[in-house]
């Protein structure tokens, strides 16, 4: 009876807002043997609430995240590196879906499936981290692409995120074509 009583009052109280996690300790993670897996999930995690968030239009994004993984029970080192993704997109939203819009010319971003636009808008926050290397967060966004969506989602994201990468400055190279600047 007593633990019935405590999960009600979990319940009743409010969640906690998800608080940037602090750059130093993102960075010093980063360099630790074993972040990389840490790192897939945690993009993971921040795919799925970014996914949600796209479904319920309209709310708060570090509040969805933190519901999200609340109910998923995410790991902390996981909620920290997804928590800073999470954080770039809700901050810097209007101007990464600019980036993206000048990229996918002939595809604006809302007649994009919810997965596609989700994991576009993650690669997207990740090449502004600048914390790691392009191709890994191309190759990421491939992954996560047809792990959620499908094998011509992938291809997809693989040459938006590409030409996004460019357009960035983040991968030299052969700018991309006229049209999709």
């Amino acid at each position: 009876m007593a633990t019935s009583r405590k999960k009600a009052a979990a319940k009743d109280e409010p969640r906690e807002r998800l608080a940037p996690p602090d750059r130093e300790e993102v960075e010093r993670t980063a360099r630790t043997p074993g972040m990389n897996k840490v790192e897939a999930r945690g993009r993971s995690r921040a795919l799925q609430a970014l996914y949600a968030w796209d479904m319920r239009s309209g709310e708060d994004l570090p509040r969805v995240a933190a519901l999200v993984w609340d109910d998923l029970v995410v790991p902390p080192e996981e909620r920290e590196f997804a928590g800073w993704l999470i954080h770039t997109v809700a901050a810097e939203r209007t101007r990464l879906d600019e980036e993206l819009a000048e990229v996918t010319a002939n595809w604006r971003l809302e007649r994009l499936g919810a997965i596609e636009r989700s994991v576009l808008r993650l690669a997207a926050a990740e090449l502004r981290r600048g914390q790691t290397p392009p191709k890994v967060v191309i190759q990421e966004a491939v992954r996560l692409a047809e792990r959620y969506g499908s094998e011509r989602s992938a291809k997809f994201v693989n040459g938006v995120v590409d030409a996004l990468a460019r357009r960035m400055g983040a991968i030299e190279g052969r700018r991309p074509p006229r049209g999709t600047r």
